[in-house]
């Protein structure tokens, strides 16, 4: 093959061997292969999932592992993280390890009573859907956040401030959550919500929220007073109850003994009544002088029969 190059004044022609064409074609022909080797394969790590799209149209999603495809532009894999818990904070920034700046445009909101009010919070979240992350919307990070203020604002708006600062933030926070969640299976964007925790709320001067502070304060005393009158009565009630049943157990007893004397009593009145209509006159004599030993016991009282013997002596005991 004769390449003929023009020339001022000649008639110069160069030659180009054909092997080099070939060679030429040879390595054009590597340089593609080496391409599409490269761009036939792609990997997915076990914290994704990959969308893979044919001339743009979705037409599969791959999990983990190594996966073929056709190079560009036939097909284009866009990797997207959906089994990790992302973060969304609202309200403040996290610029360095335990260092937050707040953001008021976000953090401040007014409540139910008309108090102004400074909330941060954060949001976990993670992909449900890469396919519906990636292509129902723009930004459907930008759509969780403005729901997310929008739920808050709403939620903190119908609560009072005493709520939002010290009892009523477990509520407001699952009011926020379920207020979300609906949202975003409206808008159906391929987010699910995990968590909303409020980080921080604050009245927004000082003397309101020392206030607030006095008043959590003094909340916590009341438990702690509570707490330890519980104790003190936990301990002391086993005590009055093991008295009681002392008590209890020493009342039986008596009336026990009472009831055994009164019987034994009643055993002895009816010997003596039997003893009373056998022998009426010395037993009437026997009980009348037990009787006056018992109320006149240093009284001496002497019987003396017809014969001049004494019978019978109160009290009994030795003659000298």
């Amino acid at each position: 093959m004769e390449v003929i190059k023009p020339s001022f004044g000649g008639n110069d022609k160069i030659k180009i061997p054909k092997n080099t064409i070939g060679i030429v074609f040879g390595v054009l022909g590597l340089v593609v292969l080496v391409y599409i080797l490269l761009n036939s394969w792609y990997t997915v790590n076990d914290q994704q999932q990959a969308v893979v799209l044919t001339f743009g149209k979705v037409t599969s999603v791959e999990g983990a592992g190594i996966h073929f495809k056709f190079p560009y532009p036939i097909q284009t894999v866009e990797k997207v993280p959906v089994h990790m818990t992302q973060k969304l904070e609202l309200g403040y920034r996290e610029h360095s390890k335990g260092n937050y700046v707040t953001v008021e445009e976000e953090s401040k909101m007014i409540t139910g009573d008309f108090n102004f009010v400074n909330i941060d919070f954060f949001i976990e979240w993670k992909v449900s859907d890469p396919k519906k992350y990636l292509f129902t919307s723009l930004d459907p990070q930008s759509i969780l956040k403005k729901t997310s203020l929008s739920a808050v604002r709403s939620v903190v708006g119908a609560s009072t401030i005493d709520e939002v600062l010290t009892s009523g933030k477990i509520v407001i926070e699952n009011e926020i959550k379920d207020e979300v969640i609906s949202k975003l299976d409206a808008y159906d964007i391929g987010i699910q919500v995990l968590e909303i925790k409020i980080q921080d709320s604050e009245a927004p001067t000082d003397e309101v929220r020392q206030a607030f502070k006095d008043v959590e304060n003094a909340k916590q005393s009341k438990e702690t007073a509570i707490n330890e009158a519980t104790r003190y009565r936990n301990s002391e009630l086993p005590k009055a109850q093991a008295e009681a049943d002392r008590i209890i157990r020493n009342a039986e007893s008596l009336k026990q003994q009472r009831i055994n004397e009164a019987t034994g009593e009643v055993a002895k009145f009816l010997i003596m009544h039997e003893e009373y209509k056998n022998f009426k006159d010395i037993t009437r004599t026997r009980i009348y002088l037990e009787a006056m030993e018992e109320i006149l016991p240093k009284i001496e009282v002497y019987i003396e029969n017809d014969s001049g013997s004494i019978q019978k002596h109160v009290p009994l005991r030795p003659f000298n």
